[in-house]
């Protein structure tokens, strides 16, 4: 039996940043991995969508190039050219986690793990042999997965979750997405783009339904015009996948209709890793599928945290490792603030490409506030009309009474690299004034972000 100070259960961008964080504060830690280490972060969802969905814009560009003065002959793409490709970006992503893991001097326990009580770990390897591992803290870091409904069963062939999506065989020529949060839409852009039919279902009335009104909408206009079909307040209630293809059943306000695809692609949410690593055992206590924890990741029972998509807050790969992070340092001693989730910024990396953080227009009258909101749009913007892409806008809502950044909201080409600028804005609890004074380089899209806080002041240059 092998003692350590910390030893952490899953290898996502929670867990490995949390057993690296650890070991740089001078604790003993070890890892437990039962696949690729990275998680479905670095193996099956960030890296490797990031690197499909690049594979699609070049493909765009080239399809457009006219439009840049440029004759390109013949445009063709090689569909499992472009999988490899995603495939090694997260080969070599995994790669680098490897080499962190030595480098930082953390042991790497490959196969399933399972707490038991008493800071206790048993760790069943490839051979089938399990091995007992003893921990001051035993942090769970287990992630997610795709989440099936109950009349969307998943077969792995002809009705997918995002897995499958990212490796299939051959390029449908006809897709169904069901779900319209980020998962369902970068495919359903990835997808379009390489030429499949698309057509998105959305239980909700309106697609991306975490975001502000005016971003879904732009969204929907931008995807019709690319051919993508939409359909809000819709639900898939049944599919037969008895044929050649899928026939889905769609019930919309209008009725019932089948729409006929090559295959579903199911992107109605996740659902926690929590089952059968010992929490009943240790008497962790969950609600919700999710485990209960502090403002510092303690669960109900000493010594035993949980950290990312298994607890209650945004299912985000830079929360997983904010906390993470945030837990071990509280493990340590160190002065830590609790995590403020209202501050976290969401991306989704279709095209436009959607950022947003804090509130929305609708969340903050909903919340009293007297508010004075900036919009300003790519249209107007010298960068994004040089580049051809001037599809979006920025938006900024702010507390007239206090000129206390409430939210922003973007979409449009690179704004998931323009996020921050609001998110250091709002921690640092900069008004807008003070935006509008901080000199913005010209002509950059981040001036757009300046252009919209002058739009909510009444002071709009270009407009």
């Amino acid at each position: 039996m092998s003692n350590f100070d910390v030893i952490v259960l899953g290898s996502g961008p929670g867990g490995y940043v949390t057993a690296i964080r650890a070991s740089q504060l001078g604790l003993k830690t070890a890892i437990i991995e039962k696949e690729n280490l990275g998680g479905v972060c670095l193996n099956w969802g960030c890296i490797p969508t990031k690197a499909l969905l690049k594979s699609a814009q070049v493909f765009e560009y080239l399809k457009h190039a006219e439009d840049y003065g440029l004759n390109v002959k013949k445009v063709e793409h090689d569909f499992d050219a472009v999988v490899k490709r995603s495939r090694n970006a997260a080969d070599g992503m995994s790669k680098g986690v490897q080499f962190l893991m030595k480098k930082n001097k953390i042991e790497v326990l490959k196969g399933y793990g399972k707490i038991l009580p008493g800071k206790k770990v048993v760790v069943k390897g490839e051979n089938g042999d399990p091995a007992e591992y003893t921990a001051n803290h035993i942090i769970i870091a287990t992630g997610a997965r795709s989440r099936e409904l109950p009349n969307l069963p998943q077969d792995g062939k002809k009705v997918i979750g995002y897995r499958e999506a990212m490796t299939l065989d051959k390029q449908p020529k006809k897709l169904i997405v069901v779900g319209s949060g980020a998962i369902g839409i970068e495919f359903a852009y990835f997808y379009n783009s390489m030429g499949t039919e698309v057509t998105v279902v959305e239980y909700l009335p309106k697609i991306v339904p975490v975001e502000d009104e005016d971003v879904s909408k732009q969204l929907e206009r931008s995807f019709k015009k690319t051919g993508i079909k939409i359909k809000t307040s819709a639900e898939v209630t049944k599919v037969d996948v008895s044929g050649d293809g899928v026939k889905a059943t769609i019930k919309t306000a209008k009725g019932e209709e089948i729409l006929e695809a090559d295959v579903v692609l199911s992107a109605v949410g996740i659902k926690t890793n929590i089952e059968n690593i010992g929490l009943e055992e240790v008497g962790i206590a969950t609600d919700k599928d999710k485990i209960l924890v502090n403002d510092y990741y303690q669960t109900n029972i000493p010594g035993y945290y949980a950290i990312g998509d298994v607890t209650p807050g945004q299912a985000l790969a830079h929360v997983a490792s904010a906390e993470g992070i945030l837990c071990v340092e509280k493990i340590a001693g160190m002065h830590v603030e609790a995590l403020d989730y209202g501050n976290i910024p969401g991306c989704t990396y279709c095209s436009p490409e959607i950022a947003s953080v804090g509130l929305t227009e609708k969340q903050a009258k909903e919340k009293g506030y007297d508010i004075k909101v900036g919009k300003f749009p790519f249209s107007a913007s010298g960068k994004a009309k040089a580049s051809g892409n001037s599809d979006g806008f920025v938006k900024v809502i702010f507390d007239a009474k206090y000129g206390e950044w409430l939210g922003c909201h973007m979409i449009g080409a690179g704004v998931t690299d323009m996020i921050a600028e609001a998110v250091l804005g709002r921690k640092l609890e900069t008004t807008g004034h003070e935006v509008l004074k901080t000199v913005h380089p010209h002509p950059t899209m981040s001036e757009a972000v300046m252009e919209a806080v002058a739009a909510a002041y009444d002071e709009v240059i270009h407009l």
